[in-house]
Protein backbone atom coordinates (compact mmCIF):
# COMPACT_ATOMS: atom_id res chain seq x y z
CA UNK A 1 0.00 0.00 0.00
CA UNK A 2 2.89 2.46 0.75
CA UNK A 3 4.62 1.41 -2.14
CA UNK A 4 1.74 2.40 -4.61
CA UNK A 5 0.78 5.25 -2.30
CA UNK A 6 4.38 7.27 -2.75
CA UNK A 7 3.74 6.22 -7.09
CA UNK A 8 0.27 8.01 -7.08
CA UNK A 9 1.80 11.06 -4.83
CA UNK A 10 4.08 11.64 -7.13
CA UNK A 11 1.81 11.44 -10.45
CA UNK A 12 -0.01 13.57 -8.51
CA UNK A 13 2.82 15.89 -8.21
CA UNK A 14 3.44 15.86 -11.21
CA UNK A 15 0.53 16.88 -12.37
CA UNK A 16 0.48 19.92 -9.54
CA UNK A 17 3.48 21.18 -10.90
CA UNK A 18 2.51 21.65 -14.24
CA UNK A 19 -0.51 23.14 -12.81
CA UNK A 20 1.50 25.99 -10.70
CA UNK A 21 3.89 26.35 -14.06
CA UNK A 22 0.33 27.18 -16.16
CA UNK A 23 -0.58 29.81 -12.98
CA UNK A 24 2.68 31.41 -12.92
CA UNK A 25 3.39 31.59 -16.95
CA UNK A 26 0.14 33.50 -17.10
CA UNK A 27 0.87 35.76 -14.17
CA UNK A 28 -2.01 34.27 -12.58
CA UNK A 29 -4.46 35.98 -14.60
CA UNK A 30 -5.66 32.85 -16.39
CA UNK A 31 -7.06 29.63 -14.73
CA UNK A 32 -5.06 25.62 -15.17
CA UNK A 33 -6.80 23.32 -16.86
CA UNK A 34 -9.55 22.17 -15.19
CA UNK A 35 -9.01 18.56 -16.09
CA UNK A 36 -5.81 18.29 -14.80
CA UNK A 37 -6.92 19.99 -11.74
CA UNK A 38 -9.59 17.06 -11.29
CA UNK A 39 -6.74 14.45 -12.47
CA UNK A 40 -4.52 15.96 -9.75
CA UNK A 41 -7.07 16.14 -7.07
CA UNK A 42 -8.81 12.60 -7.31
CA UNK A 43 -4.67 11.54 -7.61
CA UNK A 44 -3.92 12.83 -4.41
CA UNK A 45 -6.64 11.59 -2.79
CA UNK A 46 -6.15 8.02 -4.20
CA UNK A 47 -2.55 8.29 -2.78
CA UNK A 48 -4.24 10.00 0.95
CA UNK A 49 -6.27 6.53 0.82
CA UNK A 50 -3.59 4.12 0.45
CA UNK A 51 -1.26 6.00 2.75
CA UNK A 52 -4.24 5.49 5.42
CA UNK A 53 -4.50 1.75 4.60
CA UNK A 54 -0.56 1.61 4.53
CA UNK A 55 -0.08 2.84 8.03
CA UNK A 56 -3.06 1.45 9.14
CA UNK A 57 -1.35 -2.20 8.42
CA UNK A 58 1.98 -1.45 9.33
CA UNK A 59 3.36 -2.82 12.56
CA UNK A 60 2.79 0.13 14.67
CA UNK A 61 0.11 1.48 12.80
CA UNK A 62 -1.44 4.65 14.31
CA UNK A 63 -0.51 3.96 17.50
CA UNK A 64 2.95 5.54 16.94
CA UNK A 65 1.58 8.96 16.59
CA UNK A 66 2.99 11.96 15.27
CA UNK A 67 6.21 9.71 16.17
CA UNK A 68 5.70 8.19 13.19
CA UNK A 69 7.08 9.80 9.98
CA UNK A 70 4.36 8.83 7.84
CA UNK A 71 2.05 9.95 10.07
CA UNK A 72 3.10 13.22 10.16
CA UNK A 73 3.17 13.06 6.27
CA UNK A 74 -0.54 12.39 6.58
CA UNK A 75 -1.34 15.09 8.43
CA UNK A 76 0.99 17.07 6.30
CA UNK A 77 -1.07 15.76 3.08
CA UNK A 78 -4.65 16.55 4.39
CA UNK A 79 -3.71 20.36 5.13
CA UNK A 80 -2.58 20.40 1.81
CA UNK A 81 -5.42 18.98 0.44
CA UNK A 82 -7.20 21.70 2.04
CA UNK A 83 -5.53 24.46 0.44
CA UNK A 84 -6.23 22.41 -2.49
CA UNK A 85 -9.48 22.42 -2.59
CA UNK A 86 -9.98 26.01 -1.23
CA UNK A 87 -7.88 26.80 -4.65
CA UNK A 88 -10.41 24.16 -6.54
CA UNK A 89 -13.61 24.90 -5.18
CA UNK A 90 -13.16 28.13 -4.09
CA UNK A 91 -11.45 30.06 -6.74
CA UNK A 92 -10.95 27.83 -9.86
CA UNK A 93 -14.38 26.87 -10.39
CA UNK A 94 -15.93 30.37 -9.40
CA UNK A 95 -13.87 31.87 -12.25
CA UNK A 96 -11.68 33.59 -10.47
CA UNK A 97 -7.70 33.91 -9.98
CA UNK A 98 -5.67 31.47 -8.02
CA UNK A 99 -3.68 33.14 -5.21
CA UNK A 100 -0.18 32.90 -6.02
CA UNK A 101 0.93 32.51 -1.98
CA UNK A 102 -1.85 29.98 -1.37
CA UNK A 103 -0.53 27.76 -4.36
CA UNK A 104 2.91 28.07 -3.37
CA UNK A 105 2.10 27.03 0.12
CA UNK A 106 0.26 24.38 -0.80
CA UNK A 107 2.88 22.57 -3.37
CA UNK A 108 5.30 22.95 -0.40
CA UNK A 109 3.28 21.76 2.29
CA UNK A 110 2.61 18.73 -0.44
CA UNK A 111 6.57 18.48 -1.16
CA UNK A 112 7.17 18.49 2.36
CA UNK A 113 5.07 15.87 3.30
CA UNK A 114 6.02 13.99 0.02
CA UNK A 115 9.94 13.47 1.46
CA UNK A 116 9.07 12.75 4.96
CA UNK A 117 6.70 10.03 3.31
CA UNK A 118 9.96 8.82 1.10
CA UNK A 119 12.59 8.49 4.29
CA UNK A 120 9.84 6.65 6.17
CA UNK A 121 9.66 4.60 3.25
CA UNK A 122 13.20 4.14 2.58
CA UNK A 123 14.34 4.07 6.11
CA UNK A 124 12.17 2.01 7.90
CA UNK A 125 12.90 -1.74 7.63
CA UNK A 126 9.15 -2.54 8.12
CA UNK A 127 8.16 -0.22 5.79
CA UNK A 128 10.53 -1.15 3.25
CA UNK A 129 9.24 -5.10 4.04
CA UNK A 130 5.44 -3.58 3.09
CA UNK A 131 6.10 -2.28 -0.21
Amino acid sequence: MLGWSVVIFAVAALGGLALAVMHFRSGGKERPSTGLAVVHGLAAALAVVLLIAGIANSAAGFSAGLSSLAVVALVLFVVAALGGAYLFLGKHLRGESLPSAVVVIHGGVAALAFVLLLVFVFSTPAAAAIL
